[in-house]
């Protein structure tokens, strides 16, 4: 089970019923945040996710109604007691600017790791410390799959993908005719290959059919370029901007490299996904569901996005 929460759904500047673009996921007591504008932690508090637990933090791209909550974040959680190292995954870039944004805070309790436009998925795995990142290919046991994709903004700017990994079921049969011991079995079905009694184990032993997990893909800031529906295919969740809901404003969309509703709705229609929340709507949409149509007219499982809104996605 995963759980999802936008904590903002503005762009451009907070408003007084609208911070600004975040968004948060839960995963076994731990969490990821995406984007981290303005008012936050704020939204945070709110919702109370808390703030210790954050392992890793997705930033979309460098313009400040996505990242300028940042620095008090970060302070917050190290107020809060946390030791254990935080990743902080970004577009090209980010390095820089993070380290710009720290030099007003004099010290952290806990590590900051950067991983600057990575190009080839990462693999996070579950440990007694948090979610930990490695390098594709390094881990048998991970869970989740974060991959990136590169869109069209008037700055660098990453889309996310997160996969969330359902095991394989487990053979009886399998684990039977190769006579797996009982007592590695778990460890076998969790991906670990096992040296038991100087014999080795590998999880094909005992593992059966795969079975679909969790996919959640978040796009903002960005023109409706090909490469999207290919990269949100099939998602359980579809998080995309939204940034001008009428129709009409399709050349500020176009000038400004945003997406309005139908052109969102397109996407979500093209990528064959479950479900679109519409999120980063500009200051001048005083009311987003105003335009809901326009986007149902092309895609109607689609969801307008407030501040707070939860969704829980199971197997």
């Amino acid at each position: 089970m995963i759980t999802v929460t936008l904590l903002g759904s503005g762009g451009g500047m907070p408003m007084p019923q609208r911070f600004l673009s975040s968004l948060i996921i839960q995963y076994k007591g731990r969490k990821i945040l995406v984007d981290c504008g303005e008012g936050t932690q704020v939204a945070m508090r709110k919702v109370n996710t808390g703030f210790k637990s954050i392992d890793i933090i997705c930033i979309t791209h460098i313009h400040g109604d996505h990242l300028f909550g940042l620095p008090g974040l970060l302070m917050t959680m190290g107020n809060s007691d946390r030791h254990s190292p935080v990743t902080i995954i970004g577009c090209e870039g980010i390095s820089e600017v993070v380290k710009g944004l720290m030099s007003a805070i004099s010290y952290l309790p806990f590590e900051l790791n950067i991983i600057e436009n990575p190009i080839i998925p990462l693999e996070i795995i579950c440990s007694p410390d948090g979610l930990e990142v490695k390098e594709h290919g390094k881990s048998q046991v991970h869970e989740i799959i974060i991959s990136t994709l590169e869109l069209e903004h008037s700055s660098p700017c990453l889309g996310y993908g997160f996969h969330v990994i359902r095991k394989p079921k487990f053979s009886l049969e399998k684990a039977t005719f190769y006579g797996v011991p009982k007592g590695i079995w778990g460890r076998l079905q969790n991906g670990e290959a096992v040296i038991y009694n100087h014999i080795k184990y590998e999880p094909s032993m005992v593992l059966g059919e795969k079975r679909k997990g969790i996919k959640i893909s978040f796009i903002t800031d960005t023109r409706p370029i090909k490469t999207i529906s290919t990269f949100i295919q099939e998602s359980d969740l579809f998080i995309c901007e939204g940034t001008y809901g009428d129709n009409n404003d399709i050349e500020k969309a176009i000038k400004n490299k945003h997406m309005t509703f139908q052109e969102a709705a397109k996407l979500a229609k093209e990528g064959d996904v479950k479900e679109l929340l519409l999120t980063h709507f500009s200051t001048a949409i005083g009311q987003p569901e105003d335009y809901r149509l326009n986007a149902q007219a092309v895609f109607n499982n689609t969801i307008i996005g407030v501040d707070g809104l939860t969704k829980t996605l199971s197997f």
